[in-house]
Protein backbone atom coordinates (compact mmCIF):
# COMPACT_ATOMS: atom_id res chain seq x y z
CA UNK A 1 0.00 0.00 0.00
CA UNK A 2 1.06 3.57 -0.52
CA UNK A 3 2.97 4.79 2.53
CA UNK A 4 2.08 8.46 1.90
CA UNK A 5 -0.53 10.08 4.11
CA UNK A 6 -3.78 10.72 2.27
CA UNK A 7 -4.80 14.21 3.39
CA UNK A 8 -8.14 13.92 1.55
CA UNK A 9 -9.43 11.36 4.05
CA UNK A 10 -11.76 12.85 6.63
CA UNK A 11 -10.62 12.45 10.26
CA UNK A 12 -14.19 11.32 11.03
CA UNK A 13 -13.86 8.50 8.47
CA UNK A 14 -10.51 7.50 10.00
CA UNK A 15 -12.03 7.44 13.48
CA UNK A 16 -15.11 5.55 12.26
CA UNK A 17 -12.94 2.94 10.51
CA UNK A 18 -10.82 2.34 13.64
CA UNK A 19 -13.79 2.16 16.03
CA UNK A 20 -15.90 -0.04 13.74
CA UNK A 21 -13.00 -2.50 13.27
CA UNK A 22 -12.35 -2.67 17.01
CA UNK A 23 -16.01 -3.27 17.93
CA UNK A 24 -16.57 -5.79 15.10
CA UNK A 25 -13.38 -7.70 15.87
CA UNK A 26 -14.24 -7.94 19.57
CA UNK A 27 -17.82 -9.00 18.87
CA UNK A 28 -16.72 -11.65 16.36
CA UNK A 29 -14.72 -13.60 18.96
CA UNK A 30 -17.77 -13.93 21.22
CA UNK A 31 -20.19 -14.69 18.36
CA UNK A 32 -17.95 -17.46 16.98
CA UNK A 33 -17.50 -18.87 20.49
CA UNK A 34 -21.30 -18.86 21.01
CA UNK A 35 -21.86 -20.71 17.71
CA UNK A 36 -19.12 -23.28 18.39
CA UNK A 37 -20.54 -24.02 21.85
CA UNK A 38 -23.60 -25.44 20.03
CA UNK A 39 -22.10 -26.42 16.66
CA UNK A 40 -18.60 -27.93 16.80
CA UNK A 41 -17.86 -28.08 13.05
CA UNK A 42 -15.57 -25.05 12.78
CA UNK A 43 -14.36 -25.77 9.22
CA UNK A 44 -17.93 -25.85 7.91
CA UNK A 45 -18.66 -22.57 9.73
CA UNK A 46 -15.66 -20.92 8.07
CA UNK A 47 -16.72 -22.29 4.66
CA UNK A 48 -20.19 -20.81 5.11
CA UNK A 49 -18.69 -17.44 6.10
CA UNK A 50 -16.47 -17.33 3.01
CA UNK A 51 -19.27 -18.52 0.72
CA UNK A 52 -21.58 -15.79 2.05
CA UNK A 53 -18.86 -13.17 1.42
CA UNK A 54 -18.23 -14.41 -2.15
CA UNK A 55 -21.92 -14.44 -3.09
CA UNK A 56 -22.65 -11.05 -1.53
CA UNK A 57 -19.81 -9.30 -3.40
CA UNK A 58 -20.55 -11.12 -6.68
CA UNK A 59 -24.24 -10.21 -6.72
CA UNK A 60 -23.42 -6.71 -5.44
CA UNK A 61 -21.16 -6.22 -8.50
CA UNK A 62 -23.72 -7.72 -10.93
CA UNK A 63 -26.48 -5.49 -9.57
CA UNK A 64 -24.24 -2.41 -9.64
CA UNK A 65 -24.00 -1.86 -5.87
CA UNK A 66 -20.20 -2.07 -5.94
CA UNK A 67 -17.60 -1.06 -8.53
CA UNK A 68 -15.35 -4.04 -7.74
CA UNK A 69 -13.69 -5.51 -10.82
CA UNK A 70 -14.43 -9.03 -12.05
CA UNK A 71 -12.20 -12.05 -11.53
CA UNK A 72 -8.71 -11.78 -13.05
CA UNK A 73 -6.76 -15.04 -13.25
CA UNK A 74 -3.34 -13.36 -13.10
CA UNK A 75 -4.30 -11.60 -9.83
CA UNK A 76 -5.87 -14.81 -8.52
CA UNK A 77 -2.60 -16.72 -9.06
CA UNK A 78 -0.71 -14.07 -7.07
CA UNK A 79 -3.15 -14.32 -4.16
CA UNK A 80 -3.68 -18.10 -3.98
CA UNK A 81 -1.01 -18.77 -1.31
CA UNK A 82 -2.08 -15.70 0.66
CA UNK A 83 -5.65 -17.04 0.69
CA UNK A 84 -4.57 -20.53 1.77
CA UNK A 85 -2.49 -19.24 4.70
CA UNK A 86 -5.22 -16.78 5.72
CA UNK A 87 -7.90 -19.47 5.81
CA UNK A 88 -5.62 -21.96 7.55
CA UNK A 89 -5.06 -19.31 10.23
CA UNK A 90 -8.81 -18.71 10.69
CA UNK A 91 -9.66 -22.44 10.54
CA UNK A 92 -7.22 -23.37 13.30
CA UNK A 93 -8.26 -20.30 15.32
CA UNK A 94 -11.90 -21.44 15.20
CA UNK A 95 -10.86 -24.97 16.15
CA UNK A 96 -8.97 -23.64 19.18
CA UNK A 97 -12.00 -21.64 20.34
CA UNK A 98 -13.87 -24.92 20.86
CA UNK A 99 -11.62 -25.84 23.79
CA UNK A 100 -9.87 -22.67 24.93
CA UNK A 101 -11.53 -19.91 26.96
CA UNK A 102 -11.55 -16.44 25.39
CA UNK A 103 -8.93 -14.73 27.63
CA UNK A 104 -6.38 -17.53 27.00
CA UNK A 105 -7.24 -17.62 23.28
CA UNK A 106 -6.47 -13.90 22.96
CA UNK A 107 -3.25 -14.34 24.98
CA UNK A 108 -2.08 -17.16 22.71
CA UNK A 109 -2.87 -15.16 19.57
CA UNK A 110 -0.68 -12.35 20.91
CA UNK A 111 2.28 -14.67 20.28
CA UNK A 112 2.07 -13.73 16.59
CA UNK A 113 4.58 -10.83 16.92
CA UNK A 114 7.07 -13.28 18.50
CA UNK A 115 6.60 -15.66 15.58
CA UNK A 116 7.01 -12.77 13.10
CA UNK A 117 10.17 -11.73 14.97
CA UNK A 118 11.62 -15.25 14.67
CA UNK A 119 10.64 -15.40 10.98
CA UNK A 120 12.42 -12.07 10.48
CA UNK A 121 15.63 -13.45 11.99
CA UNK A 122 15.41 -16.55 9.77
CA UNK A 123 14.91 -14.50 6.60
CA UNK A 124 17.69 -12.02 7.43
CA UNK A 125 15.34 -9.09 7.98
CA UNK A 126 16.39 -5.89 9.75
CA UNK A 127 16.89 -6.43 13.48
CA UNK A 128 13.97 -5.04 15.54
CA UNK A 129 14.44 -2.37 18.20
CA UNK A 130 15.19 -3.32 21.81
CA UNK A 131 11.72 -2.12 22.93
CA UNK A 132 9.96 -4.27 20.32
CA UNK A 133 12.02 -7.34 21.25
CA UNK A 134 11.46 -6.91 25.02
CA UNK A 135 7.72 -6.24 24.61
CA UNK A 136 7.32 -9.41 22.53
CA UNK A 137 9.26 -11.46 25.11
CA UNK A 138 7.08 -9.98 27.90
CA UNK A 139 3.96 -11.00 25.96
CA UNK A 140 5.28 -14.57 25.61
CA UNK A 141 6.18 -14.71 29.33
CA UNK A 142 2.61 -13.68 30.18
CA UNK A 143 1.23 -16.55 28.08
CA UNK A 144 3.42 -19.11 29.91
CA UNK A 145 2.41 -17.80 33.37
CA UNK A 146 -1.29 -17.67 32.39
CA UNK A 147 -1.14 -21.22 30.99
CA UNK A 148 0.29 -22.51 34.30
CA UNK A 149 -2.79 -21.10 36.06
CA UNK A 150 -5.30 -22.28 33.44
CA UNK A 151 -7.14 -25.14 35.15
CA UNK A 152 -9.34 -25.58 32.07
CA UNK A 153 -6.16 -26.35 30.04
CA UNK A 154 -7.05 -28.04 26.74
CA UNK A 155 -4.04 -29.50 24.88
CA UNK A 156 -5.92 -29.73 21.58
CA UNK A 157 -7.19 -26.15 21.87
CA UNK A 158 -3.73 -24.81 22.74
CA UNK A 159 -2.19 -26.74 19.82
CA UNK A 160 -4.77 -25.36 17.40
CA UNK A 161 -4.13 -21.79 18.61
CA UNK A 162 -0.35 -22.16 18.19
CA UNK A 163 -0.76 -23.63 14.69
CA UNK A 164 -3.05 -20.66 13.92
CA UNK A 165 -0.26 -18.31 15.06
CA UNK A 166 2.14 -20.08 12.67
CA UNK A 167 -0.20 -19.68 9.69
CA UNK A 168 -0.97 -16.07 10.59
CA UNK A 169 2.77 -15.40 10.63
CA UNK A 170 3.21 -17.06 7.23
CA UNK A 171 0.29 -14.99 5.90
CA UNK A 172 1.75 -11.69 7.14
CA UNK A 173 5.28 -12.48 5.89
CA UNK A 174 3.95 -13.57 2.49
CA UNK A 175 1.80 -10.46 2.04
CA UNK A 176 4.69 -8.21 3.06
CA UNK A 177 7.11 -10.02 0.74
CA UNK A 178 4.88 -10.28 -2.33
CA UNK A 179 2.94 -7.02 -2.10
CA UNK A 180 0.20 -8.96 -3.87
CA UNK A 181 -2.59 -6.80 -2.50
CA UNK A 182 -1.31 -3.56 -4.08
CA UNK A 183 -3.78 -1.87 -6.38
CA UNK A 184 -6.83 -3.75 -5.08
CA UNK A 185 -9.72 -2.18 -3.21
CA UNK A 186 -10.83 -3.61 0.14
CA UNK A 187 -13.90 -5.20 -1.47
CA UNK A 188 -11.78 -6.80 -4.23
CA UNK A 189 -9.31 -8.23 -1.68
CA UNK A 190 -12.27 -9.70 0.23
CA UNK A 191 -13.68 -11.24 -2.97
CA UNK A 192 -10.43 -12.89 -4.07
CA UNK A 193 -9.66 -14.12 -0.57
CA UNK A 194 -13.13 -15.65 -0.14
CA UNK A 195 -13.44 -17.06 -3.67
CA UNK A 196 -9.99 -18.68 -3.67
CA UNK A 197 -10.54 -20.19 -0.24
CA UNK A 198 -13.65 -22.19 -1.21
CA UNK A 199 -11.94 -25.14 -3.02
CA UNK A 200 -9.36 -25.36 -0.20
CA UNK A 201 -12.05 -25.33 2.50
CA UNK A 202 -14.30 -27.81 0.67
CA UNK A 203 -11.35 -30.21 0.47
CA UNK A 204 -10.70 -29.75 4.21
CA UNK A 205 -14.28 -30.38 5.39
CA UNK A 206 -14.37 -33.58 3.30
CA UNK A 207 -10.84 -34.71 4.31
CA UNK A 208 -11.53 -34.11 8.02
CA UNK A 209 -14.84 -35.98 7.86
CA UNK A 210 -16.96 -32.97 8.81
CA UNK A 211 -19.02 -33.21 5.62
CA UNK A 212 -21.79 -34.39 5.14
CA UNK A 213 -22.58 -34.88 8.85
CA UNK A 214 -21.92 -31.20 9.53
CA UNK A 215 -24.58 -30.21 6.98
CA UNK A 216 -27.25 -32.51 8.41
CA UNK A 217 -26.47 -31.27 11.93
CA UNK A 218 -26.67 -27.69 10.67
CA UNK A 219 -30.17 -28.26 9.28
CA UNK A 220 -31.23 -29.93 12.53
CA UNK A 221 -29.83 -27.10 14.65
CA UNK A 222 -31.45 -24.49 12.41
CA UNK A 223 -34.82 -25.55 13.78
CA UNK A 224 -33.82 -23.57 16.88
CA UNK A 225 -34.52 -19.89 16.28
CA UNK A 226 -31.85 -18.77 18.77
CA UNK A 227 -29.14 -20.84 17.02
CA UNK A 228 -30.28 -19.64 13.58
CA UNK A 229 -30.01 -16.01 14.69
CA UNK A 230 -26.49 -16.54 16.08
CA UNK A 231 -25.42 -18.40 12.92
CA UNK A 232 -26.73 -15.68 10.58
CA UNK A 233 -25.11 -13.06 12.79
CA UNK A 234 -21.82 -14.96 12.50
CA UNK A 235 -22.06 -15.00 8.67
CA UNK A 236 -22.87 -11.28 8.48
CA UNK A 237 -20.22 -10.30 11.02
CA UNK A 238 -17.61 -12.35 9.16
CA UNK A 239 -18.17 -10.11 6.13
CA UNK A 240 -18.23 -6.93 8.23
CA UNK A 241 -15.03 -7.91 10.06
CA UNK A 242 -13.01 -8.41 6.87
CA UNK A 243 -14.35 -5.18 5.38
CA UNK A 244 -13.67 -3.04 8.47
CA UNK A 245 -10.18 -4.55 8.82
CA UNK A 246 -9.22 -3.65 5.25
CA UNK A 247 -10.97 -0.25 5.53
CA UNK A 248 -9.08 0.60 8.72
CA UNK A 249 -5.79 -0.36 7.08
CA UNK A 250 -6.51 1.67 3.93
CA UNK A 251 -7.81 4.92 5.49
CA UNK A 252 -5.42 4.80 8.47
CA UNK A 253 -2.47 2.39 8.37
CA UNK A 254 -1.47 -1.17 9.18
CA UNK A 255 -0.02 0.16 12.45
CA UNK A 256 -3.39 1.64 13.48
CA UNK A 257 -5.08 -1.68 12.73
CA UNK A 258 -2.52 -3.46 14.93
CA UNK A 259 -3.01 -1.00 17.82
CA UNK A 260 -6.81 -1.29 17.56
CA UNK A 261 -6.40 -5.07 17.62
CA UNK A 262 -4.42 -4.88 20.87
CA UNK A 263 -6.96 -2.54 22.51
CA UNK A 264 -9.73 -4.88 21.33
CA UNK A 265 -7.84 -7.72 23.00
CA UNK A 266 -7.83 -5.85 26.32
CA UNK A 267 -11.61 -5.43 26.17
CA UNK A 268 -12.20 -9.01 25.02
CA UNK A 269 -9.98 -10.42 27.78
CA UNK A 270 -11.92 -8.48 30.44
CA UNK A 271 -15.33 -9.45 29.06
CA UNK A 272 -14.16 -13.05 28.56
CA UNK A 273 -14.07 -13.57 32.32
CA UNK A 274 -17.78 -12.82 32.68
CA UNK A 275 -19.37 -13.77 29.31
CA UNK A 276 -19.97 -17.35 28.05
CA UNK A 277 -18.15 -18.88 31.04
CA UNK A 278 -15.34 -21.45 30.91
CA UNK A 279 -12.82 -19.35 32.87
CA UNK A 280 -11.60 -20.39 36.33
CA UNK A 281 -10.10 -17.32 37.98
CA UNK A 282 -6.72 -17.96 39.61
CA UNK A 283 -3.86 -15.66 40.67
CA UNK A 284 -1.52 -17.22 38.08
CA UNK A 285 -3.77 -16.89 35.05
CA UNK A 286 -4.87 -13.36 35.99
CA UNK A 287 -1.23 -12.30 36.53
CA UNK A 288 -0.19 -13.92 33.28
CA UNK A 289 -2.97 -12.24 31.31
CA UNK A 290 -2.12 -8.84 32.83
CA UNK A 291 1.55 -9.32 31.84
CA UNK A 292 0.50 -10.52 28.39
CA UNK A 293 -1.78 -7.49 27.89
CA UNK A 294 0.94 -5.11 29.12
CA UNK A 295 3.33 -6.67 26.62
CA UNK A 296 0.79 -6.18 23.82
CA UNK A 297 0.29 -2.50 24.69
CA UNK A 298 4.06 -1.98 24.99
CA UNK A 299 4.55 -3.63 21.60
CA UNK A 300 2.03 -1.26 19.98
CA UNK A 301 3.66 1.76 21.66
CA UNK A 302 7.14 0.64 20.54
CA UNK A 303 5.92 0.21 16.94
CA UNK A 304 4.25 3.64 17.09
CA UNK A 305 7.46 5.27 18.34
CA UNK A 306 9.42 3.53 15.58
CA UNK A 307 6.95 4.75 12.96
CA UNK A 308 7.03 8.28 14.39
CA UNK A 309 10.85 8.40 14.39
CA UNK A 310 10.90 7.50 10.68
CA UNK A 311 8.44 10.27 9.68
CA UNK A 312 10.92 13.21 9.94
CA UNK A 313 13.30 11.35 7.62
CA UNK A 314 10.43 10.68 5.19
CA UNK A 315 9.45 14.37 5.27
CA UNK A 316 13.05 15.50 4.69
CA UNK A 317 13.29 13.16 1.72
CA UNK A 318 10.10 14.63 0.28
CA UNK A 319 11.42 18.16 0.76
CA UNK A 320 14.70 17.21 -0.91
CA UNK A 321 12.83 15.95 -3.98
CA UNK A 322 10.82 19.15 -4.17
CA UNK A 323 13.96 21.33 -4.29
Amino acid sequence: MDSRINTDISPYLSLFAAISYGITSMAMVFINKAVLMQYVHSMTLLTLQQLATTLLIYFGRVMGYTKAKGLNMATAKKLILVSIFYNANVAFALASLKGVNIPMYIALKRLTPLAVLIAGFCTGKERPSTQVTLSVLLTATGVIIAALGDFSFDLFGYSMALISVFFQTMYLVLVEKSGAEDGLSSVEIMFYNSFLSLPFLLFLIIATGEFPNSLSLLFAKSASLSFLVILLLSLVMGIVLNYTMFLCTIVNSALTTTIVGVLKGVGSTTLGFVILGGVQVHALNVTGLVINTAGGIWYSYAKYQLKKSKQPKLMSDVEAHRK
